[in-house]
């Protein structure tokens, strides 16, 4: 049976890694005692993290669990706990690129959606509170002498996912808008934590992982997104952690999806503890530990 151009739409959001909730089903809970604290001290050596609903450690379909942010475990407090940091986790449900920088700007459910002025932080909280864009949050973090030894930053598929709910990239020229414009907006991200964050110690950018490692116009989506994170990521002296090839080999065990392999809840794209700890893994790799 041929699909109709939204279920097309639809497929390809899938494979995006943004805050959904739009899927069915019974999400199982991630155990909130089954991840390290996040709010253990580790001297005053700090770990910020960065970017949305995948670092943040959020899991579609059950917001019986986000009124308490320590039920929401993800991979930065596996990279806090094995480097021994205090991890400051700023990571929103939905930011993208834009609204990371502004929090005015068009997100995919951090501060509005495409459909509503109302976003998860007007609903429930963050692991670390603040006023204002996550960048400016960042860039008051590293300026205020906090002893940051490590920065991870993982944002990017929430443009892609409102690039698709608003058919701008239905085509190839859209597609190469989408991909200039999350470079663009990185590389100022990464550019301004480095310049006016005076900061000049290890940020790792972690790439997006696929669900479906078989289906050819799903990889080409996500790499086109990771491409742009990688070009950013080298421009500004920062290493970049293969979050793509930490599924892929056992997604493909597995007939070729995440989902199958447990990486990834069933009815949602978010990873579960044993995707989170692969994604750390990889961090972990990347930063040289």
């Amino acid at each position: 049976m041929s699909m109709s151009v939204g279920q097309r739409a639809r497929q390809l959001v899938l494979v995006l890694l943004g805050v959904v909730a739009l899927v069915g089903g019974t999400t199982p809970a991630l155990a909130a005692t089954a991840g390290p604290s996040s709010d253990t001290a580790r001297h005053d050596r700090t770990y910020l993290a960065l970017g949305d609903s995948v670092p943040f450690g959020y899991i579609g379909n059950r917001p019986d669990l986000y009124p308490d942010p320590h039920n929401l475990v993800g991979w930065p407090n596996y990279v806090a706990d094995e480097l021994e940091l205090r991890l400051r986790n700023a990571s929103c449900p939905g930011e993208t690129t834009d609204s990371f920088i502004d929090a005015t700007a068009q997100s995919n459910g951090c501060e509005n959606r495409l459909d509503s002025d109302i976003g998860y932080r007007d609903l429930y909280p963050l692991h670390v509170t603040y006023e204002g864009s996550q960048l400016d949050y960042a860039v008051r973090t590293l300026d205020d002498g906090h002893r940051v030894r490590l920065v991870t930053l993982q944002l990017g598929a929430n443009d892609g996912f409102i690039c698709v709910a608003t058919n701008a990239c239905a085509t190839p020229e859209g597609l190469a808008a989408l991909t200039a414009h999350v470079q663009a907006n990185l590389d100022r991200i990464l550019s301004t934590l480095r310049d006016e964050g005076h900061y000049g110690g290890r940020i790792a950018v972690v790439t997006y992982y696929a669900l479906d490692y078989t289906d050819p116009a799903g990889l080409a989506f996500i790499q086109a997104v990771n491409q742009a994170m990688i070009a950013a990521a080298e421009a500004n002296k920062a290493v970049v952690a293969d979050g793509f090839n930490a599924f892929r080999s056992r997604a493909l065990a597995a007939g070729g999806t995440s989902i199958a392999a447990g990486l990834v809840y069933p009815n949602d794209i978010h990873p579960t503890a044993k995707g989170h700890r692969l994604l750390a893994r990889a961090v972990e790799r990347a930063v040289g530990h």
